[in-house]
Protein backbone atom coordinates (compact mmCIF):
# COMPACT_ATOMS: atom_id res chain seq x y z
CA UNK A 1 0.00 0.00 0.00
CA UNK A 2 2.84 2.72 0.71
CA UNK A 3 4.61 1.95 -2.19
CA UNK A 4 1.87 2.63 -4.37
CA UNK A 5 1.16 5.76 -2.89
CA UNK A 6 4.70 6.70 -3.13
CA UNK A 7 4.65 5.59 -6.85
CA UNK A 8 1.36 8.08 -6.84
CA UNK A 9 2.38 11.57 -7.69
CA UNK A 10 0.52 13.92 -5.65
CA UNK A 11 2.85 17.12 -5.08
CA UNK A 12 -0.06 19.90 -6.51
CA UNK A 13 0.39 22.64 -8.92
CA UNK A 14 1.58 25.39 -6.38
CA UNK A 15 3.90 23.20 -5.58
CA UNK A 16 5.28 21.92 -9.37
CA UNK A 17 3.71 24.52 -11.61
CA UNK A 18 0.37 23.85 -14.66
CA UNK A 19 1.37 20.59 -16.59
CA UNK A 20 2.75 18.48 -14.27
CA UNK A 21 1.26 15.17 -13.33
CA UNK A 22 -1.29 15.55 -10.47
CA UNK A 23 -3.29 11.83 -8.90
CA UNK A 24 -4.51 12.92 -5.66
CA UNK A 25 -7.68 11.37 -6.56
CA UNK A 26 -6.14 8.15 -7.04
CA UNK A 27 -4.27 8.31 -4.02
CA UNK A 28 -7.23 9.18 -1.71
CA UNK A 29 -9.24 6.39 -3.70
CA UNK A 30 -6.10 3.75 -3.00
CA UNK A 31 -6.25 5.14 0.57
CA UNK A 32 -10.14 4.83 1.30
CA UNK A 33 -10.08 1.37 -0.38
CA UNK A 34 -8.13 0.48 2.30
CA UNK A 35 -9.53 1.86 5.10
CA UNK A 36 -12.68 0.42 3.77
CA UNK A 37 -11.41 -2.92 4.29
CA UNK A 38 -10.36 -2.23 7.94
CA UNK A 39 -14.17 -1.16 8.48
CA UNK A 40 -13.71 2.99 8.24
CA UNK A 41 -16.66 4.11 5.92
CA UNK A 42 -16.29 7.24 3.34
CA UNK A 43 -18.06 10.43 4.82
CA UNK A 44 -16.89 12.50 2.15
CA UNK A 45 -14.79 12.29 -0.68
CA UNK A 46 -14.37 15.98 -2.53
CA UNK A 47 -13.03 19.34 -2.69
CA UNK A 48 -14.53 22.65 -1.20
CA UNK A 49 -16.73 25.00 -3.22
CA UNK A 50 -14.71 28.43 -4.16
CA UNK A 51 -16.47 30.55 -1.73
CA UNK A 52 -15.30 28.56 1.11
CA UNK A 53 -11.55 29.35 0.10
CA UNK A 54 -11.75 33.12 -1.10
CA UNK A 55 -11.29 34.47 2.19
CA UNK A 56 -9.01 36.83 3.56
CA UNK A 57 -7.30 34.56 5.48
CA UNK A 58 -6.46 32.57 2.67
CA UNK A 59 -2.89 32.78 1.30
CA UNK A 60 -2.67 34.75 -1.64
CA UNK A 61 -1.12 32.17 -4.70
CA UNK A 62 -4.17 30.23 -3.10
CA UNK A 63 -6.74 32.18 -4.16
CA UNK A 64 -5.02 33.23 -7.71
CA UNK A 65 -5.30 29.80 -8.67
CA UNK A 66 -8.60 29.40 -7.68
CA UNK A 67 -9.66 32.28 -9.27
CA UNK A 68 -7.33 31.78 -12.24
CA UNK A 69 -8.90 28.27 -12.57
CA UNK A 70 -12.04 26.02 -11.98
CA UNK A 71 -10.29 23.07 -12.18
CA UNK A 72 -7.92 24.12 -9.58
CA UNK A 73 -9.99 23.02 -6.55
CA UNK A 74 -11.62 20.32 -8.59
CA UNK A 75 -8.33 18.23 -8.47
CA UNK A 76 -7.65 18.62 -4.62
CA UNK A 77 -10.37 16.55 -2.68
CA UNK A 78 -9.87 15.42 0.55
CA UNK A 79 -11.20 12.46 2.17
CA UNK A 80 -13.04 11.83 5.47
CA UNK A 81 -13.31 8.63 6.96
CA UNK A 82 -14.91 7.18 10.04
CA UNK A 83 -15.36 3.89 11.93
CA UNK A 84 -17.97 3.98 13.53
CA UNK A 85 -21.38 5.78 14.05
CA UNK A 86 -21.35 9.62 14.53
CA UNK A 87 -20.86 10.01 17.83
CA UNK A 88 -20.45 13.30 19.99
CA UNK A 89 -17.30 14.67 20.07
CA UNK A 90 -16.36 13.82 23.84
CA UNK A 91 -16.82 10.20 22.41
CA UNK A 92 -14.82 10.88 19.34
CA UNK A 93 -10.89 10.88 18.25
CA UNK A 94 -9.58 12.95 14.92
CA UNK A 95 -6.53 12.43 12.91
CA UNK A 96 -5.86 14.18 10.04
CA UNK A 97 -2.88 13.29 7.94
CA UNK A 98 -1.85 15.01 4.51
CA UNK A 99 -1.64 12.97 1.18
CA UNK A 100 -0.24 15.82 -0.70
CA UNK A 101 3.83 16.35 -0.94
CA UNK A 102 5.98 18.86 -2.10
CA UNK A 103 7.93 18.43 -5.84
CA UNK A 104 10.71 16.32 -6.52
CA UNK A 105 12.01 13.68 -4.90
CA UNK A 106 13.64 10.23 -6.36
CA UNK A 107 12.17 7.00 -7.39
CA UNK A 108 9.95 4.98 -4.62
CA UNK A 109 11.41 1.95 -3.23
CA UNK A 110 11.61 -0.73 -0.09
CA UNK A 111 15.06 -2.81 0.84
CA UNK A 112 13.63 -4.48 3.62
CA UNK A 113 14.39 -1.85 6.30
CA UNK A 114 13.57 1.31 4.65
CA UNK A 115 11.01 3.19 2.12
CA UNK A 116 12.31 5.82 -0.04
CA UNK A 117 10.38 8.64 -2.35
CA UNK A 118 8.76 11.84 -1.79
CA UNK A 119 6.14 11.57 0.81
CA UNK A 120 8.19 8.87 2.63
CA UNK A 121 7.88 10.45 6.01
CA UNK A 122 5.74 13.52 5.15
CA UNK A 123 3.10 11.88 4.80
CA UNK A 124 2.20 8.94 2.96
CA UNK A 125 4.05 6.69 5.09
CA UNK A 126 2.68 7.67 8.37
CA UNK A 127 -0.82 8.13 6.91
CA UNK A 128 -0.66 3.74 6.07
CA UNK A 129 0.71 3.18 9.73
CA UNK A 130 -2.11 5.45 11.13
CA UNK A 131 -4.84 3.00 9.31
CA UNK A 132 -2.58 -0.01 11.24
CA UNK A 133 -2.34 1.29 14.50
CA UNK A 134 -6.61 2.21 14.38
CA UNK A 135 -7.04 -1.57 12.87
CA UNK A 136 -4.62 -2.92 15.77
CA UNK A 137 -6.76 -0.83 18.46
CA UNK A 138 -10.06 -1.99 17.29
CA UNK A 139 -9.27 -5.50 17.53
CA UNK A 140 -8.02 -4.95 20.66
CA UNK A 141 -10.49 -2.71 22.07
CA UNK A 142 -14.19 -3.53 20.69
CA UNK A 143 -15.52 -0.31 22.01
CA UNK A 144 -13.54 1.67 19.20
CA UNK A 145 -16.32 1.61 16.60
CA UNK A 146 -19.35 1.46 19.16
CA UNK A 147 -18.76 3.45 22.05
CA UNK A 148 -15.91 5.64 20.47
CA UNK A 149 -16.05 6.60 16.86
CA UNK A 150 -12.51 7.22 15.00
CA UNK A 151 -12.40 9.99 12.09
CA UNK A 152 -9.52 9.79 9.63
CA UNK A 153 -9.21 13.33 7.95
CA UNK A 154 -6.77 12.67 4.64
CA UNK A 155 -6.13 16.15 3.00
CA UNK A 156 -5.24 18.38 0.27
CA UNK A 157 -3.02 21.89 0.08
CA UNK A 158 -1.07 21.25 3.11
CA UNK A 159 2.17 21.93 0.99
CA UNK A 160 2.54 24.47 -1.44
CA UNK A 161 1.63 27.25 1.01
CA UNK A 162 -1.93 26.21 1.20
CA UNK A 163 -1.37 25.94 4.57
CA UNK A 164 -4.48 23.76 5.05
CA UNK A 165 -6.96 26.61 3.48
CA UNK A 166 -8.51 24.10 0.73
CA UNK A 167 -8.10 20.92 2.49
CA UNK A 168 -8.27 20.95 6.81
CA UNK A 169 -9.82 24.16 7.73
CA UNK A 170 -13.18 23.58 5.44
CA UNK A 171 -13.63 20.15 7.55
CA UNK A 172 -12.53 21.75 11.00
CA UNK A 173 -15.57 24.48 10.25
CA UNK A 174 -18.10 21.83 9.02
CA UNK A 175 -17.38 20.00 12.66
CA UNK A 176 -15.31 16.78 12.11
CA UNK A 177 -13.53 17.04 15.06
CA UNK A 178 -12.84 15.20 18.01
CA UNK A 179 -11.95 15.77 21.68
CA UNK A 180 -8.17 14.64 20.94
CA UNK A 181 -6.97 15.22 17.39
CA UNK A 182 -3.72 14.55 16.05
CA UNK A 183 -1.78 15.17 13.23
CA UNK A 184 0.45 13.29 11.57
CA UNK A 185 3.30 15.11 10.61
CA UNK A 186 7.06 13.88 11.69
CA UNK A 187 8.09 14.74 15.60
CA UNK A 188 10.34 12.10 15.94
CA UNK A 189 7.12 10.07 18.01
CA UNK A 190 7.16 12.72 20.88
CA UNK A 191 3.80 14.86 21.10
CA UNK A 192 4.27 18.27 20.24
CA UNK A 193 1.19 20.40 21.38
CA UNK A 194 1.89 23.51 19.46
CA UNK A 195 2.45 24.78 16.26
CA UNK A 196 3.50 27.79 14.58
CA UNK A 197 2.03 29.94 11.72
CA UNK A 198 3.29 32.34 9.56
CA UNK A 199 2.71 35.55 7.74
CA UNK A 200 4.63 36.12 4.53
CA UNK A 201 5.63 39.27 3.15
CA UNK A 202 6.42 40.81 -0.68
CA UNK A 203 8.41 44.06 -0.95
CA UNK A 204 7.61 44.98 -4.41
CA UNK A 205 9.61 47.48 -6.63
CA UNK A 206 7.65 49.04 -9.40
CA UNK A 207 10.39 51.96 -10.89
CA UNK A 208 11.67 52.28 -14.39
CA UNK A 209 14.59 50.41 -16.43
CA UNK A 210 17.46 51.63 -18.29
CA UNK A 211 20.00 50.91 -20.49
CA UNK A 212 23.37 50.17 -18.71
CA UNK A 213 25.18 52.72 -20.70
CA UNK A 214 22.79 55.33 -18.41
CA UNK A 215 22.08 53.38 -15.14
CA UNK A 216 21.44 56.97 -13.53
CA UNK A 217 18.35 57.06 -15.71
CA UNK A 218 16.09 54.78 -14.40
CA UNK A 219 15.29 53.23 -10.92
CA UNK A 220 17.41 50.32 -9.87
CA UNK A 221 15.25 47.75 -8.00
CA UNK A 222 18.38 45.53 -7.50
CA UNK A 223 20.04 48.33 -5.50
CA UNK A 224 17.01 49.47 -3.31
CA UNK A 225 15.99 45.96 -2.43
CA UNK A 226 19.57 44.39 -1.79
CA UNK A 227 19.71 47.74 0.71
CA UNK A 228 16.11 46.53 3.08
CA UNK A 229 16.95 42.82 2.60
CA UNK A 230 20.37 43.65 4.77
CA UNK A 231 18.37 46.44 6.61
CA UNK A 232 15.01 44.10 7.21
CA UNK A 233 17.50 41.42 8.42
CA UNK A 234 19.25 43.33 11.12
CA UNK A 235 16.07 44.95 12.30
CA UNK A 236 13.79 41.66 12.29
CA UNK A 237 16.33 39.37 13.32
CA UNK A 238 16.96 37.50 16.75
CA UNK A 239 19.13 40.44 17.56
CA UNK A 240 17.78 43.52 16.16
CA UNK A 241 15.12 45.95 18.10
CA UNK A 242 12.10 43.53 16.99
CA UNK A 243 13.73 40.73 18.09
CA UNK A 244 11.32 37.50 19.24
CA UNK A 245 8.58 36.68 19.78
CA UNK A 246 8.67 35.90 15.82
CA UNK A 247 11.60 34.23 13.25
CA UNK A 248 11.70 36.07 10.21
CA UNK A 249 13.57 34.30 6.80
CA UNK A 250 14.50 36.93 4.38
CA UNK A 251 13.48 34.57 1.60
CA UNK A 252 13.91 34.94 -2.63
CA UNK A 253 14.88 38.05 -3.96
CA UNK A 254 13.94 38.73 -7.79
CA UNK A 255 14.93 41.53 -10.61
CA UNK A 256 16.48 39.98 -13.26
CA UNK A 257 19.15 37.78 -14.87
CA UNK A 258 20.53 39.79 -17.85
CA UNK A 259 23.81 42.12 -17.02
CA UNK A 260 23.65 44.84 -19.53
CA UNK A 261 20.26 46.26 -18.09
CA UNK A 262 19.21 48.48 -14.94
CA UNK A 263 16.45 47.01 -13.30
CA UNK A 264 13.44 48.93 -12.49
CA UNK A 265 11.27 46.36 -11.12
CA UNK A 266 11.35 43.49 -8.42
CA UNK A 267 10.59 42.10 -5.17
CA UNK A 268 11.67 40.70 -2.13
CA UNK A 269 10.07 38.10 0.49
CA UNK A 270 9.96 37.95 3.99
CA UNK A 271 8.43 34.80 5.53
CA UNK A 272 7.73 35.45 9.41
CA UNK A 273 6.67 32.44 12.02
CA UNK A 274 5.15 32.97 14.97
CA UNK A 275 3.49 31.19 17.99
CA UNK A 276 0.57 32.96 18.87
CA UNK A 277 -2.14 35.20 17.17
CA UNK A 278 -0.59 37.93 19.02
CA UNK A 279 3.04 37.27 18.04
CA UNK A 280 1.63 37.19 14.80
CA UNK A 281 0.26 40.60 14.63
CA UNK A 282 2.83 42.12 16.49
CA UNK A 283 5.51 40.83 13.50
CA UNK A 284 3.10 42.39 10.95
CA UNK A 285 3.19 45.94 12.75
CA UNK A 286 7.35 45.22 12.95
CA UNK A 287 7.63 44.74 9.38
CA UNK A 288 6.19 47.52 8.48
CA UNK A 289 8.33 50.02 10.84
CA UNK A 290 11.08 48.53 9.40
CA UNK A 291 10.68 48.98 6.05
CA UNK A 292 9.32 52.71 6.52
CA UNK A 293 12.88 52.91 8.21
CA UNK A 294 15.03 51.33 5.64
CA UNK A 295 13.31 53.31 3.02
CA UNK A 296 14.31 56.68 5.13
CA UNK A 297 18.28 54.97 5.55
CA UNK A 298 18.27 54.21 1.33
CA UNK A 299 17.17 57.86 0.52
CA UNK A 300 19.48 59.21 3.31
CA UNK A 301 22.35 56.85 2.25
CA UNK A 302 22.13 57.07 -1.50
CA UNK A 303 21.07 60.89 -1.84
CA UNK A 304 24.15 62.08 -3.00
CA UNK A 305 25.11 59.19 -5.42
CA UNK A 306 24.75 60.46 -9.31
CA UNK A 307 23.86 56.55 -10.12
CA UNK A 308 21.38 56.29 -7.22
CA UNK A 309 20.15 59.68 -6.63
CA UNK A 310 16.53 59.14 -8.94
CA UNK A 311 16.45 55.81 -6.57
CA UNK A 312 17.23 57.29 -3.52
CA UNK A 313 14.33 60.29 -4.39
CA UNK A 314 11.68 57.71 -5.30
CA UNK A 315 12.25 54.87 -3.14
CA UNK A 316 9.50 55.88 -1.19
CA UNK A 317 6.90 56.20 -3.73
CA UNK A 318 8.13 53.05 -5.97
CA UNK A 319 8.09 50.84 -3.31
CA UNK A 320 4.97 48.76 -1.65
CA UNK A 321 4.48 45.98 1.07
CA UNK A 322 1.72 43.46 0.32
CA UNK A 323 1.08 40.32 2.01
CA UNK A 324 0.74 36.76 0.12
CA UNK A 325 -0.61 35.95 3.59
CA UNK A 326 -1.20 36.64 7.22
CA UNK A 327 -3.55 36.65 9.89
CA UNK A 328 -3.51 32.81 10.34
CA UNK A 329 -4.11 31.80 13.73
CA UNK A 330 -1.09 29.51 16.06
CA UNK A 331 -1.93 26.14 18.17
CA UNK A 332 -1.09 27.18 21.38
CA UNK A 333 -2.27 26.23 25.25
CA UNK A 334 -3.42 23.03 25.12
CA UNK A 335 -5.57 21.55 28.29
CA UNK A 336 -3.50 19.28 30.69
CA UNK A 337 -5.89 16.60 30.68
CA UNK A 338 -4.75 15.87 27.10
CA UNK A 339 -1.08 15.77 28.22
CA UNK A 340 -2.15 13.29 30.78
CA UNK A 341 -3.60 11.06 28.53
CA UNK A 342 -1.02 11.28 26.20
CA UNK A 343 1.34 9.85 29.48
CA UNK A 344 -0.82 7.26 30.02
CA UNK A 345 -0.74 6.18 26.50
CA UNK A 346 3.09 6.32 26.83
CA UNK A 347 3.59 9.34 24.12
CA UNK A 348 6.34 11.40 25.19
CA UNK A 349 6.51 14.86 24.87
CA UNK A 350 8.19 17.10 22.63
CA UNK A 351 11.09 19.15 24.74
CA UNK A 352 10.28 22.35 25.44
CA UNK A 353 12.96 24.05 24.65
CA UNK A 354 12.58 23.04 21.46
CA UNK A 355 10.87 24.63 18.21
CA UNK A 356 7.85 24.18 16.86
CA UNK A 357 7.03 23.89 13.14
CA UNK A 358 4.22 24.89 11.22
CA UNK A 359 1.58 22.45 9.70
CA UNK A 360 -2.23 22.44 9.56
CA UNK A 361 -2.55 21.57 13.60
CA UNK A 362 -3.28 25.48 13.74
CA UNK A 363 -6.67 25.08 12.34
CA UNK A 364 -7.54 23.76 15.91
CA UNK A 365 -6.66 26.49 17.92
CA UNK A 366 -9.55 27.42 19.43
CA UNK A 367 -11.74 24.80 19.25
CA UNK A 368 -13.27 24.59 22.45
CA UNK A 369 -13.04 21.38 24.57
CA UNK A 370 -10.70 19.75 22.37
CA UNK A 371 -6.91 18.45 22.97
CA UNK A 372 -4.57 18.55 19.68
CA UNK A 373 -1.55 17.11 19.30
CA UNK A 374 1.31 16.83 16.42
CA UNK A 375 2.61 13.36 16.46
CA UNK A 376 4.73 11.34 14.02
CA UNK A 377 7.88 8.92 12.83
CA UNK A 378 10.83 10.49 11.59
CA UNK A 379 11.96 13.85 11.77
CA UNK A 380 11.61 16.70 9.10
CA UNK A 381 15.39 16.82 8.92
CA UNK A 382 17.04 13.98 9.38
CA UNK A 383 14.91 11.83 7.51
CA UNK A 384 14.92 14.44 4.30
CA UNK A 385 11.33 15.48 4.20
CA UNK A 386 11.43 18.61 1.14
CA UNK A 387 14.57 17.35 0.04
CA UNK A 388 16.24 14.70 -2.33
CA UNK A 389 16.75 10.89 -0.82
CA UNK A 390 13.69 11.67 1.38
CA UNK A 391 13.09 8.27 3.60
CA UNK A 392 10.98 6.48 6.65
CA UNK A 393 12.12 3.42 8.49
CA UNK A 394 9.69 0.56 8.73
CA UNK A 395 10.87 -0.17 12.42
CA UNK A 396 9.84 4.01 12.59
CA UNK A 397 6.01 3.04 11.24
CA UNK A 398 5.68 0.33 13.17
CA UNK A 399 6.48 2.23 16.47
CA UNK A 400 4.46 5.24 15.43
CA UNK A 401 1.22 2.67 14.65
CA UNK A 402 1.61 1.13 18.09
CA UNK A 403 1.75 4.86 19.53
CA UNK A 404 -1.73 5.54 17.78
CA UNK A 405 -3.15 2.01 18.98
CA UNK A 406 -2.33 2.81 22.43
CA UNK A 407 -4.05 6.17 22.77
CA UNK A 408 -7.07 4.55 21.00
CA UNK A 409 -6.87 2.12 23.40
CA UNK A 410 -6.72 4.51 26.19
CA UNK A 411 -9.02 7.27 25.22
CA UNK A 412 -11.47 4.60 24.90
CA UNK A 413 -11.12 3.00 28.34
CA UNK A 414 -11.82 6.18 29.94
CA UNK A 415 -14.81 7.04 27.48
CA UNK A 416 -16.37 3.95 28.87
CA UNK A 417 -15.28 4.54 32.60
CA UNK A 418 -16.92 7.61 31.94
CA UNK A 419 -20.25 6.96 30.35
CA UNK A 420 -20.46 4.12 33.29
CA UNK A 421 -20.10 6.99 35.84
CA UNK A 422 -22.91 9.20 34.67
CA UNK A 423 -20.38 11.92 33.37
CA UNK A 424 -20.34 12.92 30.09
CA UNK A 425 -17.61 15.02 28.62
CA UNK A 426 -16.85 18.01 27.10
CA UNK A 427 -17.02 19.62 30.13
CA UNK A 428 -13.05 18.52 30.85
CA UNK A 429 -14.21 15.18 32.89
CA UNK A 430 -11.89 12.49 31.45
CA UNK A 431 -10.55 11.18 34.42
CA UNK A 432 -7.33 12.18 35.49
CA UNK A 433 -4.50 9.42 36.06
CA UNK A 434 -5.43 8.06 39.76
CA UNK A 435 -9.04 8.91 38.89
CA UNK A 436 -12.78 6.69 39.24
CA UNK A 437 -11.80 3.54 38.35
CA UNK A 438 -12.60 2.29 35.26
CA UNK A 439 -15.31 0.00 33.91
CA UNK A 440 -14.47 -3.69 32.18
CA UNK A 441 -14.93 -3.08 28.43
CA UNK A 442 -17.12 -5.24 26.40
CA UNK A 443 -15.08 -7.96 24.16
CA UNK A 444 -18.35 -8.23 21.96
CA UNK A 445 -16.77 -7.98 18.44
CA UNK A 446 -17.48 -4.92 16.89
CA UNK A 447 -20.11 -4.59 13.90
CA UNK A 448 -18.22 -3.30 10.62
CA UNK A 449 -21.53 -2.17 9.24
CA UNK A 450 -23.28 0.81 8.84
CA UNK A 451 -24.59 1.17 12.43
CA UNK A 452 -28.37 2.05 13.47
CA UNK A 453 -28.05 5.67 14.93
CA UNK A 454 -30.70 7.25 17.26
CA UNK A 455 -30.78 10.72 15.94
CA UNK A 456 -29.05 12.58 12.85
CA UNK A 457 -25.83 11.72 12.60
CA UNK A 458 -23.58 15.04 12.53
CA UNK A 459 -21.70 13.38 9.46
CA UNK A 460 -24.03 12.31 6.93
CA UNK A 461 -22.30 10.17 4.26
CA UNK A 462 -21.88 10.96 0.99
CA UNK A 463 -23.73 9.68 -2.35
CA UNK A 464 -22.46 6.68 -2.77
CA UNK A 465 -19.22 6.90 -5.69
CA UNK A 466 -18.62 5.51 -9.00
CA UNK A 467 -16.93 2.04 -8.33
CA UNK A 468 -12.85 2.45 -8.40
CA UNK A 469 -11.08 1.13 -11.16
CA UNK A 470 -8.28 -1.41 -10.09
CA UNK A 471 -5.10 -0.19 -9.31
CA UNK A 472 -2.07 -1.27 -11.09
CA UNK A 473 0.39 -3.73 -9.78
CA UNK A 474 3.42 -3.28 -8.63
CA UNK A 475 6.96 -4.48 -9.93
CA UNK A 476 7.09 -8.67 -7.62
CA UNK A 477 10.35 -7.20 -5.46
CA UNK A 478 7.96 -4.28 -4.26
CA UNK A 479 5.35 -7.31 -3.80
CA UNK A 480 7.13 -9.10 -2.17
CA UNK A 481 8.48 -6.43 0.36
CA UNK A 482 5.58 -5.19 1.83
CA UNK A 483 4.98 -3.55 5.27
CA UNK A 484 3.75 -6.39 7.62
CA UNK A 485 3.64 -5.25 11.37
CA UNK A 486 4.38 -7.68 14.42
CA UNK A 487 1.59 -9.48 15.87
CA UNK A 488 -0.53 -7.45 18.01
CA UNK A 489 0.53 -4.20 16.34
CA UNK A 490 -1.95 -4.65 13.26
CA UNK A 491 -0.98 -4.84 9.77
CA UNK A 492 -1.35 -2.93 6.45
CA UNK A 493 -2.93 -3.92 3.52
CA UNK A 494 -0.34 -5.66 0.72
CA UNK A 495 1.51 -3.19 -2.09
CA UNK A 496 -0.78 -3.21 -5.38
CA UNK A 497 -3.45 -4.90 -3.69
CA UNK A 498 -5.56 -2.12 -3.65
Amino acid sequence: MLLHLLHTPTAGPLETGPGAPHALWAAQHAYRTAAARLGLETVRLGAPAAPAVLRDDTPAPVRKAVAASPAFLADQPSLLLRLGPGLPRERTVMFNVHLDTVAGGGPAAYDGVRFTGRGAVDAKGPAVALLAGISAAARACPSLGRDVSVLVQAVAGEEGGALGTYGTRPLVEAGHVGRVNVFCEPTGLRALTRATAAATARITVSGEDAVDDRPESGHNASVLLGFLAQHLADALGPDGPSGPPFTVCVAGLHTGTLHNKVYGGGSLLLNLSYASTAAGAAAEQAVVRALEEGLRAFTARFSGSPLFARTAADAARITRLEWEKRGLPALGGQPAWGEELLARAGVPRWPDHEPAFTCDAIWLQGVPDTFTTVLGPGSLDANRAHAAGEFVGLAELEAFAAQVAALLTTFAEDAVSARADGRTAPSGDIPPPGGAARAPLSRAAPSRTAPSRSGPSRDAPSPPLPPLPPLPSLPDRESRNTMTLEPGTGTTPEAGAS
